[in-house]
């Protein structure tokens, strides 16, 4: 059984004291700070708050990471370390390395500094496959470059050409940027109807148009399929001598899977997915029919057994479905999202309204649970560091739409403080939150517009004249 967690609160001139007398080593000192940032953070004082100290348009896509705020496609970066977002264009040299990787519409991937967006590495990966998509597999250490998947036309169709290859993916592994290989997905393995494949907690995750989804072991399809181990800038006999990651000829494909791995797990879901998480290992899927929809099933992964209290359902009517996912701090517990209701299942409300004077009314129509009108949950924003939770409320008042920011303590849910945000919150449009540290990043698309807007924590000091 686990130690009780302590809830006695330490004074932040406490903490600092310690710090000056070099009584923490690097690990404890770098929590010490978290706990002086989280004190600060959670006063309600006047002289320190929460202020808007900065704001942005753009017509493209704005991108928040670590930090950093990536607009123009990645063509301009702005630092959040600063009182005020600074300018910096991914063109300046620096001898930093933490990086930002790229990849181009004619098939390079890039790795640049996050720092200046100097190259520190550039690969080409293929002239025969269209990459399009980056994903991470980041309790692997792993990156994947996915290609544009293969459509059979109906020109070939008729000519009675099968199309077999359904796409590529290119993995690498990072810590140095290091090529695993290249994979093909084909119809002759996998079997029709294969409609996405992602990497994931070391599976290889295959989605298909039946609703379901197959999960095949990375590590056993690897070391099986592999017929030749390559290294980047190095010469590879299935490119005839030739430096793998140059142009034109790129990386060839060095797993050639002849046959059906085996299939570790598979489930019938709806097009939400599956996802696995927890401790002992679980699983959280939405069967596929009709009257499941709007449930959440909750089971073992080893036996595919029903977890106790396993099916979740809200219940809610709202124009957004309500979301359930593990929660990010790997404490095996599952955190339940809906519109007026968070970790726990909402109670049906009653369709008869009795008025002061005792006359009944029943309603025709359900109101929305994510009405505008009323106070909405609308997204939960968790801060590893300040291990607190971050939910954004949205309530409107006099036909304007309002959010403000509740945080809780991660541990027992107990709110700590609110923020209201100063912009105005449109749910007809689509939204972006990140809390980071002493920073919120709020991030909105109208039409086709984009806004960021930058909140950081500013004490006030003033002097008495």
């Amino acid at each position: 059984m686990a130690p009780s967690r302590r809830n006695k609160t330490v004074n932040t001139t406490v903490l600092l004291n310690r710090r000056s007398r070099g009584v923490t080593d690097a690990g404890t000192l770098v929590r010490q700070n978290m706990k002086v940032l989280r004190n600060i953070i959670l006063q309600v004082i006047e002289k320190a708050d929460f202020m808007k100290v900065w704001s942005k348009t753009s017509k493209s896509t704005i991108m928040y990471e670590n930090g950093k705020i990536y607009f123009e496609n990645y063509q301009s970066c702005y630092n959040c370390v600063h009182s005020e977002p600074q300018d910096k264009t991914l063109a300046s040299p620096s001898d930093h390395k933490p990086s930002l990787l790229a990849l181009t519409a004619n098939n390079w991937l890039y790795r640049l500094s996050a720092e200046t967006g100097e190259e520190l590495q550039r690969v080409y990966l293929s002239s025969n496959h269209k990459f399009r998509y980056l994903g991470w597999e980041v309790s692997q250490e792993m990156l994947y470059v996915k290609s544009v998947q293969n459509k059979e036309t109906p020109l070939a169709r008729q000519a009675g050409i099968t199309q077999n290859t359904v796409m590529h993916l290119a993995i690498f592994h990072v810590f140095p940027l290091q090529i695993v290989g290249i994979v093909e997905i084909n119809k002759r393995v996998f079997g029709n109807g294969i409609t996405d494949v992602v990497l994931s907690q070391g599976v290889l995750a295959v989605s298909y148009s039946n609703k379901s989804v197959k999960l095949y072991s990375f590590e056993h399809i690897v070391h099986r399929y592999m017929i030749e181990s390559l290294m980047l800038g190095e010469q590879s006999s299935l490119l005839r001598g030739r430096t793998v990651g140059e142009a034109p000829f790129g990386i060839p494909v060095n797993i050639q899977i002849t046959d059906c791995p085996p299939v570790l797990f598979e489930v019938s879901c709806s097009s939400n997915g599956v996802q696995i998480g927890g401790y002992p290992w679980h699983y959280i899927y939405t069967p596929p029919h009709k009257n499941h929809k709007g449930t959440h099933h909750i089971c073992s992964l080893k036996d595919k057994t029903m977890a106790t209290n396993g099916i979740q359902n809200m219940n809610c009517c709202s124009l957004e479905s309500d979301g359930i996912f593990f929660h990010p701090d790997d404490s095996g517990r599952i955190i339940h999202v809906g519109p007026t209701t968070i970790k726990y299942v909402q109670p049906p409300t009653s369709q008869v309204t009795v008025t002061s004077s005792g006359r009944t009314v029943k309603r025709r129509f359900h109101q929305l649970d994510d009405d505008p009108d009323q106070e909405t949950f609308r997204m939960v924003e968790y801060e590893d560091e300040l291990d607190l939770l971050a939910v954004v409320v949205t309530n409107a008042e006099e036909g304007e739409g309002r959010a403000h920011i509740r945080l809780h303590d991660n541990q027992s849910g107990q709110l700590q403080r609110t923020i209201d945000l100063v912009e105005l919150w449109d749910e007809t449009y689509r939204h972006e939150l990140f809390f980071d540290k002493d920073t919120i990043v709020h991030i909105e698309q109208k039409n086709t517009k984009f806004c960021c807007h930058v909140c950081c924590h500013v004490i006030c000091i003033r002097s008495k004249l």
